[in-house]
């Protein structure tokens, strides 16, 4: 343990888990909450382009091809660094920890909104995205036993609220066939990125999605040979891309960023951030797929913008 601590990026050691004050910065440089708040917001910005690369991927890719791919190509990536760095195997204690991670970000929540996004639209999608930043916080709670304050607590349900009432409004208000899928998504992997976030102050942030993903490389590539044999493949220019982002853009960086982000500023305080993705997807959507941004986009953004602010400013 101690000489897997050693090696622990600055961000993460900086990490006071007892609640005390992080050691002041050097002059010049930014102070390891500000540092991680950036991380943490490259990891949501990340994240926002998954559901429009999904889309694109799925004109190239059956549902179980394109996770399948996805999870084998994320996992050589990921190899690749653990085996040029020499990192050593973690610890057998760290492994059940590392088998939530996978099953929550790795295969769970990919698969679920990949089905879901047979029959849902980007936008109705990210009511999925809306809940995660709330449901995270609660299964931290839960797990490492902190606190968060009642002004967070109030910042965050209500943050949620301006997204769930935006993307329910964009939708009609009927609820799609793969609203099971995208409740399911939002389970396991809000319980993926609090397993994620407590690992990431114990070993490089990297190294838990890293190893995350070798744990499925055995199963992610068979069911690739086998998805591929059944599912029929028409490759576009979209659909590799897709295929391309949501492998090492979304599932290796995105993750990477992300964990080392909450690791720096704890797990209650990086999930609010996350509000912002749903309203960067529909961006996104408009960009990427020719999608309309309703009128409601810009009031819906101040609104989760002010709750994002009282939140980095609550205790956590």
């Amino acid at each position: 343990m101690r000489a897997q601590s050693s090696a622990t990026t600055p961000m993460a050691i900086a990490v006071d888990t007892t609640g005390g004050s992080a050691p002041a910065p050097a002059p010049g440089t930014a102070s390891p909450t500000t540092q991680g708040t950036l991380l943490a917001l490259l990891g949501v910005v990340s994240f926002s382009l998954t559901f429009p690369s999904t889309v694109w991927g799925l004109e190239s890719f059956g549902p179980w091809s394109l996770v399948a791919v996805r999870s084998t190509l994320a996992a050589l990536i990921a190899g690749a660094f653990l085996l040029g760095g020499r990192v050593p195997l973690p610890e057998r204690r760290h492994w059940a920890g590392l088998a939530v991670v996978a099953g929550g970000v790795v295969i769970g929540f990919p698969l679920l909104t990949t089905l879901a996004l047979q029959t849902s639209t980007t936008s109705h999608a990210a009511v999925v995205v809306g809940l995660l930043p709330l449901t995270t916080a609660t299964f931290a709670a839960v797990r490492t036993g902190r606190r968060p304050s009642r002004t967070f607590w109030f910042a965050a349900v209500s943050g949620a609220a301006v997204v769930i009432a935006f993307t329910v409004q964009q939708s009609g208000g009927a609820l799609s066939a793969g609203d099971l899928y995208l409740f399911g998504a939002l389970l396991v992997c809000a319980a993926g990125y609090t397993e994620g976030g407590r690992l990431a102050r114990l070993m490089p942030g990297w190294q838990v999605i890293g190893w995350a993903l070798v744990f499925c490389l055995p199963l992610m590539v068979p069911a690739s040979a086998v998805a591929l044999s059944l599912e029929p493949v028409h490759l576009t220019a979209h659909g590799v891309i897709g295929l391309v982002w949501v492998a090492a853009g979304s599932t290796f960086f995105g993750l990477y960023v992300w964990y080392r982000g909450m690791a720096a500023i704890g797990i209650p305080r990086a999930s609010q951030l996350q509000l912002a993705q749903p309203l960067l997807t529909l961006v996104w959507s408009v960009l990427l797929l020719g999608e309309s941004l309703p009128l409601a986009a810009p009031v819906a953004a101040v609104g989760v913008l002010v709750c994002i602010a009282v939140t980095q400013r609550a205790k956590s």
